[in-house]
């Protein structure tokens, strides 16, 4: 297959896997894949994804998992750089979207030092989906006019650790990425900061995944949902009032179809 103008050798894509179920690659990321000599992939990029990196491409895992670090992200980036630099076409491959805790920006600025062209293809985020598998909405008119993303996950001394209180809006939907660890601290201090403790949550495990889990409950339970869901699988937690379980799904009231096709131009 002949590679894309947008593909020249020794340039790099930072391609978005999406949350895991390959259905929900863009096109572009599947052709970008197709067109790559060489794949810098994530740890929770699944095989399904994998499976779609032409046979003569190499294929190198360069995932970090909380506790389980193969290589740091300087490494990372030489790596990148050197295939770069080698003549590759570079796609590095990342879970859910390159832009969101995905370190794009440290990636991007060590390829811009080297002189390398680098791209950004996006995917969908974890929250997207676990919405869309909950059959939910990120906002909700009148009750959720904002979504808030962010990590619980921080390192030892950085002093960013994030000020939860400050996140305990009503009005808004607040998507945590890598907060099993910090889920009993979650929970408290956003409701300290005046979050009702009744408000909904989602926890979504393996998201889009044929293990998919989707548990809701209420904010002041979120430490034993979280607990519940097992100590190993990929976790995000959705709270806030769009969060919430529909009672009314599958049960929308329609007009009847001659009325429909009355109305239609």
């Amino acid at each position: 297959m002949p590679h894309p103008d947008d593909f020249a050798a020794g340039t790099v894509w930072l391609v978005g896997a999406g949350p895991g179920d390959p259905e929900l690659l863009t096109r572009k990321a599947e052709r970008l894949l197709s067109g790559a000599d060489i794949v810098f992939h994530d740890a929770l990029v699944g095989p399904a994804i994998l499976d779609l990196v032409p046979a003569g491409a190499r294929r190198v895992s360069v995932g970090k998992r909380s506790g389980r670090h193969s290589k740091s992200q300087e490494d990372i980036n030489v790596l990148i750089v050197a295939a770069a630099r080698g003549g590759a076409r570079v796609v590095r491959l990342k879970g859910g979207d390159p832009s969101v805790f995905g370190r794009s920006s440290e990636e991007i600025d060590a390829l811009a030092a080297a002189g390398i062209p680098v791209r950004i293809c996006p995917g969908i985020t974890t929250a997207s989906a676990a919405a869309a598998s909950a059959g939910a909405s990120l906002t909700l008119r009148g009750s959720a006019r904002g979504v808030t993303f962010v990590t619980a996950h921080a390192r030892a001394g950085d002093g960013h650790a994030p000020d939860w209180p400050a996140f305990a809006a009503a009005d808004t939907t607040l998507a945590i990425y890598m907060g099993r660890a910090a889920a009993p601290t979650i929970m408290a201090e956003l409701i300290a900061g005046g979050a009702d403790p009744a408000t909904p949550v989602l926890v979504a495990v393996n998201v889009s995944l044929p293990g998919e889990r989707l548990i809701h409950g209420r904010l002041d339970a979120l430490a034993f949902l979280v607990r519940a869901v097992g100590d190993e699988a990929p976790t995000l937690m959705l709270i806030g009032a769009a969060a919430a379980r529909s009672e009314a799904a599958g049960h929308v009231d329609l007009p009847a179809a001659d009325e429909i096709v009355s109305a239609l131009p």
